[in-house]
């Protein structure tokens, strides 16, 4: 099946080949003026001349499917300028692409991201996406150090060219000055500055005309929905969108006073959980989908009508809320009753398995990790400690050695660079999914890939659906998304076989999108 996919795929976009210089070739570097202020001994002032950082271009090859993949690797920073042309930043990127061998058609070139916000992009590209990828246990884990680097079978390279972004305040990406972070660190400037850096990307490297997708995870899908218009509103129109681990309005994950929807959208999640660990009774326990679909039905009715009435909840009828509840989550009835009904994700993973003085990860909610500190109601994600120590670890070696780029720069993988971030909401919440509905409005021919881990206690599954389900669409429009569900977390892809699923599920994806445009081109 993965074979005829790909064969389908290679067709449409061109083959594997040789190498040689791909259709994003070196781009000279951009001299920028600088004024000196200071006075010369003539009382002439000095004209200081800075010169943009050369991007280092090397070539490489691995074999997929037994077969020679050739590419081309471009390390560096583009710079990220006002209207007045003046340089405020400089965005870090890492481009991977290959030259097309069929005539006329262009490879998909896809801009990639993370989320956070505070996240580089350093997680799709050494976990998922990229052609190498660090070295993890085969379920996702952390392997005994020291830690490398190897060949990506799954990668998307084989069917698009791929442009990882890092954020400003991420990985390498900077602003000119210190105290400019703050501009970047805000929704619309985070939404700017991406969207000029594309706008450049596609400028310098020749890329107008390419079809064009984006790739989000977590915050990134925030990013990359908001995106979704402002690039059209600036003339790029987006063929397609790949979401995974979404969010795109934090009202669905944010447990606040007054506030019952993430209650409701989280509690599937618990009972994953809860299955995964073997904590549900045994009715429950057979079979995940089954009970899944039991969940979520109740979750939305009689939980959600329960949440509902508040404290005019009749007594006998939350003694059968809170039974009900504990079957589906694993907890007891007098933690859920203390907690009035309302189970926040940071408190299930303490409880779950306190029996065993064990905590369970947010990102990832297979992992856990001894729990030292059960009194402690902000304790650590297991995920996060399993997981960066390998990929900082691996990406500081392979951009240093085998991409050649060296910098003595901080790589912030996660956090670092980014202090106080603005969401900029003055009531309510921060919402991208209006400019997600607008997009699909202005632009019909744009489709949406959503991928979701079952064991995610970040974004959870039902949360995504919630928020496609309340775009306001038309079925005309409905019919261009395409949902899928793993049996991982937060980052499926740390799951070697989900990793393979998702890389599968997304060609077939980009692979129909080509369909209708050699169909809506005839």
């Amino acid at each position: 099946m993965l074979i005829s996919l790909l064969f389908m795929i290679v067709m449409l976009v061109g083959e594997f080949h040789n190498p040689s210089l791909s259709e994003a070739e070196t781009v000279p570097a951009v001299v920028q003026p600088e004024r000196d202020n200071d006075k010369n001994p003539g009382g002439q002032k000095n004209t200081t001349v800075t010169v943009a950082e050369t991007p280092v271009v090397t070539q490489h090859d691995i074999t997929v499917g037994g077969k020679k993949l050739a590419y081309t690797v471009t390390a560096g920073k583009l710079p990220v300028q006002n209207d007045a042309g003046e340089t405020e930043a400089q965005m870090f990127f890492v481009a991977y692409t290959a030259p097309s061998r069929s005539p006329g058609i262009k490879r998909p070139l896809m801009f990639i991201f993370n989320g956070g916000p505070g996240a580089s992009a350093v997680w799709l590209h050494i976990g998922a996406v990229g052609p190498r990828i660090v070295r993890m246990l085969p379920d996702g884990r952390m392997p005994t150090p020291p830690f490398y680097i190897e060949d990506n079978t799954s990668t998307w390279l084989t069917w698009a060219d791929l442009v990882f972004i890092d954020p400003i305040g991420t990985g390498y990406s900077r602003a000119v000055k210190p105290d400019q972070t703050k501009k970047f660190t805000t929704v619309q400037g985070d939404l700017d500055s991406v969207g000029r850096f594309i706008r450049l990307y596609l400028g310098r490297y020749e890329r107008w005309g390419a079809p064009i997708f984006l790739v989000g995870e977590s915050y990134g899908a925030f990013r990359a929905a908001g995106l979704s218009e402002y690039l059209l509103d600036h003339g790029i129109a987006l063929n397609g969108i790949i979401l995974i681990s979404s969010v795109i309005n934090m009202q669905t994950l944010s447990f606040d006073q007054g506030n019952d929807l993430p209650y409701t959208l989280f509690l599937p999640s618990y009972t994953a959980t809860a299955w995964y660990h073997h904590k549900l009774s045994p009715q429950f326990q057979s079979d995940l989908d089954k009970t899944l679909a039991q969940a979520e039905s109740w979750a939305t009715t009689e939980y959600t009508e329960a949440l509902v009435l508040g404290d005019t909840l009749p007594t006998e009828k939350r003694r059968e809320i809170a039974a009900k509840m504990a079957e589906f989550t694993g907890l007891d009835t007098v933690f859920i009753n203390n907690h009035n009904l309302r189970i926040n994700s940071r408190s299930f993973a303490k409880e779950l398995l306190r029996d065993r003085q064990q905590l369970v990860g947010n990102m990832d909610s297979r992992f856990i990790a001894v729990d030292l500190e059960p009194s402690n109601h902000h304790g650590f994600d297991p995920t996060v400690t399993t997981i960066r120590p390998p990929y900082t670890d691996a990406f500081n070696q392979y951009i240093r050695t085998e991409l050649g780029y060296k910098s003595d720069l901080e790589y912030y993988v996660l956090g670092g660079g980014i202090g106080h971030w603005d969401w900029e909401t003055k009531s309510g919440y921060a919402d991208t999914s209006e400019n997600l509905r607008n997009s699909f409005a202005k632009n019909p021919y744009m489709k949406l890939f959503v991928a979701m881990g079952l064991f995610d206690l970040a974004t959870p599954h039902l949360s995504s659906i919630y928020s496609l389900n309340h775009l306001g669409l038309p079925p005309t429009l409905q019919k261009n998304i395409t949902t899928r569900r793993y049996r991982a977390g937060h980052m499926m892809y740390l799951d070697s076989a989900s990793r393979a699923q998702l890389n599968q599920d997304v060609m077939t994806f980009v692979g129909q999108v080509f369909v209708d445009i050699r169909q809506n081109t005839k």
